[in-house]
């Protein structure tokens, strides 16, 4: 039986370890919007009802951790990330892309990692809606980076043009964080990181 492929020094457990930098904020969905900003022709804004009558698709994808653990095979329901870059008619100039999080976290990816078909903005997490401590309301979830990129409590996407660190890029955590070319910290993999940060 041919053996699972995994990313490079990541080891599978059964349970997720939950991070929360600044801890589980309080959610207020009456106020809670998600903003779609920066080099677009369409800002937009949605409550967390209109979220829900976007159209979904389903992934199951593994889910690693930058600190060495993954967890197999994770079911996650939500807006494909290709329908909102539609949406806002983003412009051609734009080479990353920034997320902000309902308690002050940020977090940075290049465009072209967020084209991948099973790139989406999830709301649902193995048949259920997303529990707080996963990010609820809405998170991105990028199954090919770690999951520090996949910025929980997640309430505005911003396109840019030119690289600005995000909390943990600003700590030495690498541009992208590709997981199979294990881009942990800054220096290490991304030869071929097509567009490098402006500094």
């Amino acid at each position: 039986m041919q053996e699972v492929q995994r990313p490079p020094n990541q080891k599978y457990i059964k349970n997720f370890i939950v991070y929360a930098e600044f801890g589980i904020p309080e959610v207020n969905l009456e106020t809670y919007r998600l903003k779609v900003s920066g080099e677009v022709e369409n800002s937009l804004s949605f409550t967390y009802e209109e979220l829900m009558k976007l159209p979904r698709k389903e992934i199951v994808e593994d889910f690693h951790c930058v600190t060495g653990w993954s967890i197999k095979s994770v079911k996650w329901e939500g807006i494909p990330f290709k329908l909102l870059i539609e949406m806002a008619k983003v412009k051609n100039k734009v080479n990353w892309v920034m997320f902000y999080s309902l308690d002050g976290y940020t977090s940075i990816i290049p465009f072209e990692d967020l084209l991948k078909d099973n790139v989406i903005v999830a709301l649902f997490m193995n048949g259920e809606k997303l529990p707080l401590k996963h990010g609820f309301p809405a998170r991105p979830i990028i199954p090919h980076l770690y999951a520090w990129k996949s910025a929980k409590w997640l309430t505005e996407i911003e396109f840019i043009k030119d690289y600005v660190d995000g909390y943990w890029e600003e700590r030495g955590y690498h541009e992208r964080g590709n997981v199979w070319e294990e881009e942990r910290f800054k220096g290490q993999g991304g030869k071929h990181l097509r567009r490098r940060p402006v500094l």
